[in-house]
């Protein structure tokens, strides 16, 4: 397909020669715009505070299972687990848990079976958890020979998302299509309904990558080296003379003024000034836009899978950077965010690093619902990035 914008309703691929074999509890590669500077699709949450994750208001990418709907290792693994203890996109409020995770309606399953074609049938459908800006579950598809194909239906049924960018779907089939030939680990493009005339909500419909999300590491130095040595890598995808993913831009503030909670209101304020005002350098290389530990699969301590790429885009490497060391910050600390900038200094042979992108990663989204959640760690990493401006 190039790197153009498929076309309407059912635009499939070759089939695979076999099917993916999943192991029990993998994780399925598709989207989690979920965090701040990564994460999921709901404006409202701002990067800081955020838990674990964000990409802008957030949108879903691969979003991964793990395990029978288990939470992922690590924080609040002991006494009992609360809502507000839940990692980002697990344990949902009821009436999100019904929009997100609810059974696809039979439309949807008749357009994957005939995506697939040759009198293929659903033999299966499970919701996997994770994700918050889109619905996106695991299908079992058996044709007439051959084996099963485990493939991943995602729905966006978010509204206020596809007022925003109605052309959602049709982006990340457009993104999967050019990364089709660049031997990374990204799931292939199967179908894309575009305008939901089919699944009844734009959808996309792809593979189903083999591996788990990793947010507990047994040894953080590798973790984070094989974490940064991925993004070189997705930022030398050639781009297409046309078609190509639309340009970075911060994800605006919705809120401008500190948080209530807030003990150092001039840093806030000079950090506003940052966000709203020119990055510090141009680019034109294509950007994950949402890369952090939760659109990464892992098997056997090595990278399997990079999932959730709706909100692609192109601009400055650094801005991946960025937004993964905000989400590295909240779960593993500000050393470990560090660590990780090096490692991709090292491996990626960019040195400079502006704190603008620490800033607009951390900043982007803020909103009213910040004044609820202190996060006197998250000021400290923006008083940081604030005090290297000079």
């Amino acid at each position: 397909m190039g790197g153009g914008r498929p076309g309407v309703g059912v635009a499939p691929i070759p089939a695979q020669g076999a099917s993916i074999q999943a192991e029990q509890g993998r994780q399925a590669a598709l989207p989690d715009p979920g965090d701040r500077g990564g994460g999921c699709r709901q404006r409202c949450r701002c990067a800081l505070g955020a838990q674990a994750l964000r990409p802008t208001g957030q949108r879903d990418g691969h979003v991964g299972e793990t395990g029978a709907g288990q939470w992922p290792a690590g924080r609040a693994e002991r006494g009992r687990r609360t809502l507000a203890d839940a990692p980002h996109g697990f344990e949902l409020p009821p009436d999100e848990h019904r929009l997100l995770r609810g059974a696809p309606p039979p439309g949807a399953l008749a357009w994957v079976a005939a995506a697939v074609g040759g009198g293929a049938r659903v033999h299966s459908v499970s919701p996997l958890e994770g994700g918050t800006s889109s619905a996106v579950h695991a299908v079992l598809v058996q044709g007439r020979d051959g084996p099963p194909r485990e493939l991943i239906l995602r729905r966006f049924v978010r509204r206020e998302w596809l007022a925003e960018e109605p052309d959602i779907a049709a982006r990340e089939a457009a993104v999967l299509s050019l990364l089709e030939t660049s031997g990374l680990p990204v799931p292939r493009l199967v179908a894309v309904d575009p305008d939901g005339v089919h699944a009844g909500a734009p959808a996309v419909l792809m593979t189903r990558l083999p591996g788990r999300i990793e947010w507990q590491a047994a040894d953080l130095a590798p973790y984070l080296a094989k974490l940064a040595a991925v993004l070189p890598r997705i930022h030398e995808t050639p781009l297409p003379a046309a078609g190509a993913p639309p340009p970075y831009r911060p994800y605006p503030l919705e809120m401008r003024r500190p948080p209530r909670w807030a003990t150092l209101p001039e840093v806030w304020q000079r950090a506003m000034v940052v966000h709203e005002g020119p990055a510090p350098a141009a680019g034109h290389a294509l950007i994950h836009r949402d890369y952090h530990p939760g659109n990464v699969l892992w098997v056997g301590g090595a990278v399997s899978g990079i999932i959730d790429w709706p909100v692609a885009s192109v601009g400055v490497p650094e801005a991946d950077v960025g937004h993964c060391r905000v989400n590295l910050r909240g779960r593993f600390g500000p050393e470990a965010a560090d660590r990780f900038l090096e490692a991709y200094r090292a491996v990626s042979g960019r040195r400079e690093y502006h704190p603008y992108w620490d800033i607009v990663a951390a900043l982007g989204g803020l909103d009213e619902a910040c004044d609820a959640r202190p996060e006197p760690a998250d000021e400290r990493f923006l008083a940081a990035a604030v005090a290297q401006l000079g």
